[in-house]
C-alpha cells in the first residue's frame, strides 16, 4: 500500500502541475475539465495487488534470511552477554570481532536488499504511471477534455467530470 501511496501522490502531483500550465496557456472559459481520483484507482486495481504479490514473492526469501540472520546475530549477544564474565580477555576479544563483523555484513545485506527492493518498485511504478498517463490522455482526448486533474487535489467538481471509472476500468483491462 505504501508503493500505491506513492504513485497516487506522484501521479496527483503530476497532473496538477501540468494543469497549471495548460490553464495558464489556454482561455479558461473555453476548457473542458475533468478529474481522476488515481489513488482509488490503484488502491482498486487486482493489476497493482498482483505487482505487489509478485514483487513480495521476489524478495520474500532474501527478507527470511535476513531475518534468521539477525535472530542468530542476537542470539549471539545474548550469549556473550552470558558468557563474558567468565571468558577469557582472548576468547571475549574473538568474539566481540567476531559479532562485530557479522553485524557489519548483515547491514551490507539489509543495504543491498532494501536498495534491490527500491530499485524493483521504481521499475514497477514507472511502468504504472507510463500505462495510466497514457490511458488518462487517450480518455482525456476522447471525450474533448482541455485538462484533467487528480481529484484530490481538486476542492469540487461536478459528478459529470470524473473520469475514474473510466480509467480504472481501462488500467485494470491491461496486462
Amino acid at each position: 500500500m505504501k508503493m500505491i501511496k506513492k504513485i497516487g501522490v506522484f501521479v496527483g502531483a503530476l497532473l496538477l502541475a501540468t494543469g497549471v500550465g495548460v490553464c495558464q496557456a489556454a482561455d479558461a472559459t473555453m476548457m473542458k475539465v475533468a478529474v481522476v481520483n488515481v489513488q482509488q484507482v490503484l488502491q482498486q486495481s487486482p493489476r497493482v495487488v498482483e505487482l505487489s504479490k509478485k514483487l513480495e514473492g521476489q524478495f520474500k526469501a532474501r527478507q527470511t534470511k535476513i531475518g534468521d540472520e539477525q535472530k542468530a546475530l542476537q542470539d549471539e549477544l545474548d550469549k556473550f552477554k552470558k558468557e563474558s564474565p567468565t571468558m577469557s580477555q582472548k576468547d571475549r576479544d574473538d568474539m566481540q570481532k567476531k559479532v562485530a563483523a557479522d553485524r557489519s555484513d548483515l547491514v551490507k545485506q539489509v543495504v543491498a536488499y532494501q536498495q534491490d527492493l527500491q530499485k524493483e518498485q521504481n521499475k514497477i511504478m514507472s511502468g504504472i504511471l507510463s500505462d495510466l498517463n497514457g490511458i488518462v490522455s487517450t480518455i482525456a482526448k476522447a471525450q474533448g477534455y482541455t485538462l484533467v486533474l487528480d481529484s484530490q487535489a481538486v476542492i469540487f467538481a461536478a459528478d459529470g467530470n470524473d473520469i475514474t471509472k473510466d480509467v480504472a476500468k481501462q488500467f485494470n483491462s491491461k496486462s
